[in-house]
């Protein structure tokens, strides 16, 4: 197959960019879900709601919106310049800053409904043998919902690979820095280049569908023995 050395450049650029989001939102979605699903309060559903936004807003009115707040016009937008010694505006790091936002509620809306199907009773089953809640989280619930974190950053890191509102309005299209294969493949169509476009849609298609293949029978294996899979039901359902 005949790739340019450009598009080679945009998948890996796509690739770390996947990789490196799945794993910050890792980091950040576990204990979000997990107090999410212990918080007993009104104000839970409003939090739910703004993780949320992301799934029903268009990509390029979030990504509008990160492009005001990353501007070096607005305070937000210089501190951050500051700390990274850089603008995000047209950067990579910016890049992973929205996709961060963009991808949040693909990985805490799997991990969210796993804990709020056991969570509740293994934290209480760990409490009265003596278990602090964070060592609850760590030993217990997170090996009892290894089917759901496999799909949440099966999801995260799928859903990034296909990004192209926000990637566009963050990052624009410097090859080599922040083109990504969805950039470049518009590209390609722009300029009736419609065999390497084809090439570089075949190529993301692929590694998509092997990847929700692998997680979807990967979900199913870890999940608790003797139970049926119902852990796994909910949560696998979503890839299909």
């Amino acid at each position: 197959m005949n790739i340019a050395t450009a598009d080679w450049q945009a998948l890996w650029l796509t690739l770390k960019l996947a990789g490196l989001t799945t794993l910050l939102l890792f980091i950040i979605g576990v204990p979000l879900a997990w107090k999410l699903s212990q918080w007993q309060s009104r104000w839970r559903h409003g939090i739910e709601v703004l993780i949320t936004l992301p799934l029903v807003l268009p990509p390029t009115v979030l990504g509008f919106y990160l492009l005001l707040l990353f501007s070096l016009n607005y305070a937000p937008g210089q501190w951050l310049s500051q700390l990274f010694d850089g603008p995000l505006v047209f950067s990579f790091t910016g890049l992973v800053f929205a996709s961060v936002i963009y991808s949040l509620p693909f990985m805490v809306q799997p991990l969210l409904a796993a804990f709020n199907a056991n969570g509740q009773r293994l934290t209480q089953a760990a409490a009265a043998l003596g278990i602090p809640p964070w060592a609850a989280l760590l030993k217990v619930l997170l090996p009892a919902s290894r089917a759901a974190i496999v799909s949440a950053c099966a999801l995260t890191f799928a859903h990034t690979l296909g990004e192209f509102g926000v990637v566009l309005m963050i990052g624009g299209a410097i090859p080599g820095e922040t083109q990504v294969v969805s950039i470049a493949l518009y590209q390609h169509v722009e300029a009736m280049e419609y065999g390497a476009a084809h090439r570089l849609a075949l190529m993301l298609m692929g590694i998509t569908t092997v990847l929700l293949l692998a997680a979807r029978w990967l979900g199913y294996s870890l999940a608790p023995r003797g139970s049926n899979n119902e852990q796994a039901k909910p949560v696998m359902g979503v890839l299909g």
